[in-house]
């Protein structure tokens, strides 16, 4: 893990390096993160100090649901606390056990359909702390093959500036690594062809007639930066704190394509017609308001600057 320098442009022209500091009270540090918890984490509210019954006799800092439909639990330190990744993955377990009551708070804050859709294979965990020792990221470690643990690294400069940074789990891993799944996802649509395809700390099944083009788009994403790939029902996910992108195969022998949805504010880009559109009120797969088409290698060279630039805006 690097650590992270922040500098402000004084009077004279120099730059003067501002020193970073914890919140003086944990609860500070959640109204903070829950006031923009979409923005901050690509996280939509459910509850805080949500309870968790007689029993585990505890209470979740807060609860959401992430942009892709994963059930989040976030837990919030002032410090460092070497019980916080016990913690969480003691509330995860009451997560798992509790489902018709998660799918029922997301139905009373977020709608019937929004209900339906919850994707319970890889349940999500964001610590967010001062500090993580190596102990911690390798205890979260384990939790990474059937639930996804997120370590986020905060600092304080001043009244008005906080910052996130996402944490290595642990030394030897980057951060684009995730366990290849027992089963590999298979497109809905693939078909007989369907080929096996591996991205990076991937493996998913596509179909056989985007193989080298997803190949070749993987090669692009992986180079943009250090992304960690996320395979989900419909779509592959690249991101870091949030999506930077997203993909969604369409075999169809009539419009052969690959879909990339990227964190792109579409009226900073030069829409080109058949190739790039602007997505923003139109329901789709995946998450981001710039949809990129791509069908042919001649595409991926175009869509490379673009995808360079949502991972830089990341």
């Amino acid at each position: 893990m690097t650590d992270l320098k922040v500098f402000r442009r004084g009077a004279d022209g120099r730059d003067v390096e501002l020193r970073g500091s914890t919140v003086a009270r944990e609860r500070e540090l959640q109204r903070r993160v829950e006031g923009s918890l979409e923005a901050m984490l690509g996280v939509r509210f459910l509850a805080s100090e949500y309870p968790t019954g007689s029993w585990h006799q505890g209470r979740i800092d807060t609860l959401g649901l992430d942009e892709d439909n994963v059930p989040v639990l976030i837990e919030f330190k002032r410090g460092r606390d070497a019980g916080v990744i016990t913690q969480a993955a003691s509330y995860l377990v009451w997560l798992m056990a509790h489902r018709p009551e998660f799918e029922a708070l997301v139905r009373r804050r977020l709608g019937a359909v929004v209900a339906e859709a919850v994707d319970w294979r890889r349940p999500r965990v964001i610590c967010v702390a001062a500090e993580f020792s190596k102990h911690d990221r390798a205890a979260a470690s384990l939790y990474q093959r059937d639930h996804r643990m997120d370590l986020v690294r905060y600092r304080v400069f001043g009244p008005e500036l906080l910052t996130l940074q996402l944490v290595e789990p642990f030394a030897g891993v980057t951060g684009s690594s995730v366990p290849i799944p027992a089963e590999p996802v298979v497109a809905a649509d693939a078909g007989p062809e369907a080929s096996v395809v591996a991205g990076p700390g991937s493996l998913v099944e596509v179909p056989g007639c985007l193989r080298e083009l997803y190949g070749e788009l993987d090669d692009v994403l992986a180079a943009a930066g250090e992304l960690e790939v996320v395979v989900l029902k419909h779509y592959i996910a690249y991101r870091r704190m949030l999506n930077v992108a997203s993909v969604v195969f369409r075999p169809s022998p009539s419009h052969r394509a690959l879909l990339v949805y990227l964190r792109l504010d579409p009226d900073t880009v030069e829409l080109e017609p058949g190739f790039t559109r602007d997505v923003r009120g139109i329901g789709h797969l995946g998450t981001g308001d710039l949809e990129v088409r791509i069908t042919s290698s001649a595409d991926v060279d175009k869509a490379a600057v673009l995808i360079r630039r949502a991972v830089e805006e990341s």
